[in-house]
């Protein structure tokens, strides 16, 4: 046993561990360890993701009946699976985000049926905003485009990288409505629909089994009740704090992870490994005062102002930047065993990777803080 997993047993010993992390933690160890490898390579675990959403760790953040309103909880589970494997982390992010996009929905259709099927993971789905946000950052301009027409909208574009989908799910998209600048509108877009079009990403260096595609749309019709909002800018004001802040988990998971993989070999090589920097114990205090940090945060994610933003933005990339450190601390404690191609370790480095570049990315969290800290300057 490490000195992380006697850690994990003092700590719940002394509180009880929620029954959903409990289950996560099964999940993750029992089903999914097992297949990380695979899924370094290709394999998208779908099995895996209807388990964790059955059990309720893609929702917890949700509202009730579909949620408990715990944004604490759905980070803490979503770092329970991230620490074992970091694409099965990212991917519970993109079904629990495009669960939020359903429960706040306009058209209160999407809010019933099809939101408690994607809350028992009958359905999945993922994310398309990417671009948006960026957008809104004044880092890119709007690549789809909607024409209002009889029952709806017709949108053309595409989106070159959006994950966790296949061809029978979804994600929440944004397009610019055509007449109207300056104004966006938000919906559901069907992988399965006519019009749009999945297209193979060229290979990365990892997290193949994220099921990332190219999206190509042509003509591809939204009928209004699969509108999510319009004007979309009102709804990405309200969310996009949680948006961020959810994301805090796929990190705290790589971290964990990469802390525990240090403990591993400190019985046989701590008399040398003394001499790195970031130790595992250090790592841990300051992932330890992060995680606090965030946690209070996830109190009140619906706060929309800049200022509470701002901060949610800096907590995301702190955890981008331990990611990298923790990682590669990882890789320089294990030594030679954490070189092999099949190490956790070495796949935990290119995870970090992820964390680092996945919007918001490092550089555009820190050009968002700019932005907003001198719009919120006096003048």
């Amino acid at each position: 046993m490490t000195q992380a997993d006697l850690a994990v047993d003092a700590s719940s010993k002394a509180q009880p561990v929620h029954p959903l992390i409990a289950s996560v933690r099964d999940i993750a160890r029992n089903q999914l360890a097992g297949q990380v490898q695979a899924i370094d390579r290709g394999l998208y675990p779908a099995d895996v993701l209807r388990k964790l959403a059955a059990a309720g760790a893609m929702s917890a953040h949700l509202n009730a009946p579909h949620g408990h309103g715990d944004y604490a909880l759905a980070i803490q589970a979503m770092a329970e699976v991230a620490k074992v494997c970091g694409a099965t982390g990212f991917m519970m992010w993109c079904q629990a985000v495009c669960g939020l996009y359903m429960q706040e929905a306009s058209a209160s259709k999407l809010a019933g049926q099809p939101l408690s099927d994607h809350v028992a993971g009958k359905r999945l789905g993922g994310t398309a905003l990417s671009n948006p946000m960026k957008t809104y950052a004044q880092i890119e301009s709007f690549l789809l485009q909607a024409k209002p027409v009889d029952g709806g909208y017709r949108v053309n574009g595409a989106l070159p990288w959006v994950s966790n989908l296949k061809r029978d799910h979804y994600c929440g998209a944004i397009a610019t409505l055509e007449g109207s600048p300056g104004r966006e509108m938000m919906f559901l877009l069907r992988c399965d629909a006519p019009g749009m079009t999945l297209r193979q990403c060229p290979s990365f260096s990892g997290m193949e089994g994220t099921g990332t595609y190219a999206l190509h749309l042509s003509d591809y019709f939204v009928p209004q009740h699969e509108v999510i909002a319009d004007p979309a800018k009102p709804l990405i004001k309200r969310i996009r704090a949680a948006f961020v802040m959810l994301q805090c988990g796929i990190a705290a998971g790589v971290i964990q992870g990469a802390i525990d993989s240090m403990w591993a070999v400190e019985p046989q090589l701590g008399h040398v490994n003394q001499y790195l920097e970031d130790r595992p114990d250090t790592l841990q205090a300051e992932l330890d005062e992060l995680l606090a940090r965030v946690m209070k945060l996830a109190a009140t994610p619906c706060n929309d102002s800049d200022e509470f933003f701002i901060e949610v933005l800096d907590a995301r990339a702190h955890g981008a930047e331990l990611s990298l450190r923790a990682a590669q601390s990882a890789l320089l404690h294990q030594g030679a065993r954490g070189y092999l191609m099949d190490s956790e370790v070495q796949r935990r480095v290119r995870e970090s990777h992820f964390v680092a570049i996945v919007t918001p990315a490092i550089k555009h969290l820190r050009s968002e803080i700019a932005r907003l800290s001198q719009e919120e300057m006096p003048a």
